[in-house]
């Protein structure tokens, strides 16, 4: 079979990627597990893997390969879609991983993000972060962001991918992508290029090194709308591990200057819904605001962002992973066990879920009351709490009025 059949089976049964490696039949990964292709395709052998991954490589992709042992790439089947292409030698042989990318670039909507995320394309100049693991979701966010920017305003659109995975059309912007290796030969040269090309908004594909983070700054200090990419867990990593591509005096300087341009971290993760069909993202959503920029500036404040975030969820729009996770359940999208599973903090996760579980019930025995309240309500063998303020997607503290309950 060539290359294209199993890719074509692999989307059939709605896989998101597929794993080829001689020896075994061809893999793919569906709703997060992996699985065979298909039981009737025989192990591939070192000379069909060999064939496989060098039919799709143009001359410098096969010279790159022959230098480093590995190389990342697009690829295309008309009909079909294109797919994000990793090729490496594992034990002396070749392996192949494709992730499967949509034709059609997906909105905000249909990827089942917060609201909020919807005002982050309307904004004209600073920094967006989006965040999380490998198979997150975090180009597909990114892609909606864009292409939103790209239906509703008269912009320039500038990307630099390795390689590039949504193929975006002109609408009202106008759309350039530069893909790594074909296009230019790194981000921070083609970053820095990108400056005198007039761009409004740009994508870097990652930030990866201190020089290309640098830029970022600089080109969303200038006017410019930047968009771009971590491997971190969460808001709070992300602000560290920018910090951390310098040394000594120098983040001092990079803190207030990240307090400065930073509009917003998106962190994501990707949860298995609850009829096992699909997969829905739990997202972390930092705004920046006057709180969160003195809590970045003060390296001791950093840590404590999270709280920032939680509280910040009615005023700001903002939700932790805690409270995305929560809201999930209380929409029926995830079960328990998944939502304990991606939960920053299970422990404080389980205790907070059961609490507002108990609240839910509006009525509290004695000893529940706050010990404050014990005297003033000594005597009283039933008594009333109101829960004013207490949902599931806003995980701070309730406000809760205590009423004697009428007697006959």
């Amino acid at each position: 079979m060539k290359l294209d059949d199993f890719l074509r089976m692999a989307l059939e049964k709605g896989a998101s990627d597929v794993h080829l490696k001689a020896g075994l039949t061809p893999v793919i990964r569906k709703d997060g597990s992996l699985r065979p292709l298909s039981s009737k395709i025989p192990p591939l052998s070192k000379e069909e893997m060999e064939e496989l991954c060098f039919s799709m490589m143009d001359p410098q992709q096969k010279q790159h390969f022959k230098e480093f042992k590995e190389v990342d790439m697009g690829y295309g089947v008309s009909g079909l879609g294109r797919f994000r292409v990793s090729v490496f030698v594992q034990r002396g042989s070749l392996r192949m991983v494709l992730r499967a990318i949509p034709h059609i670039v997906p909105t905000i909507q249909s990827l089942n993000l917060p609201e909020s995320i919807a005002k982050l394309s309307t904004y004209q100049r600073g920094l967006i972060l989006v965040t999380g693991i490998t198979g997150s979701g975090k180009s597909s966010t990114l892609a909606a962001i864009i292409d939103d920017i790209n239906q509703k305003a008269h912009k320039h659109i500038l990307t630099l991918e390795d390689p590039i995975e949504y193929l975006i059309r002109d609408r009202k912007s106008l759309i350039t992508q530069r893909e790594i290796g074909t296009d230019t030969t790194s981000f921070s040269r083609a970053l820095r290029a990108g400056l005198r090309q007039d761009p409004d908004v740009i994508f870097i594909g990652e930030m990866r090194d201190q020089e290309t983070v640098e830029i970022s700054l600089m080109a969303a200090e200038t006017g410019h709308l930047v968009l771009s990419t971590l491997h971190t867990l969460d808001a709070t990593e992300t602000v560290n591990r920018i910090i951390s591509y310098f040394e000594g005096v120098e983040q001092r300087q990079v803190r207030a200057q990240l307090a400065s341009v930073l509009r917003a971290v998106v962190s994501q993760r990707l949860c298995q819904k609850a009829d096992g069909k699909g997969m829905v993202p739990a997202v972390e959503l930092l705004i920046n605001n006057p709180r969160v920029k003195g809590m970045i500036e003060n390296p001791e404040e950093t840590k404590d962002l999270v709280i920032a975030i939680e509280e910040g969820h009615t005023a700001w729009g903002m939700q932790s992973f805690d409270q995305s996770l929560m809201g999930l359940l209380d929409g029926g999208l995830i079960t328990v066990d998944e939502a304990l599973r991606h939960a920053t903090r299970p422990e404080d996760f389980r205790v907070k879920m059961e609490g507002i579980a108990a609240m839910d019930g509006r009525k509290w025995s004695n000893q529940n009351i706050n010990a404050k309240n014990k005297d003033e309500w000594s005597g009283i063998d039933d008594v009333e709490l109101d829960v004013v303020e207490a949902t599931k997607t806003n995980i701070t503290e309730p406000r809760i009025e205590i009423k004697k309950k009428t007697k006959n």
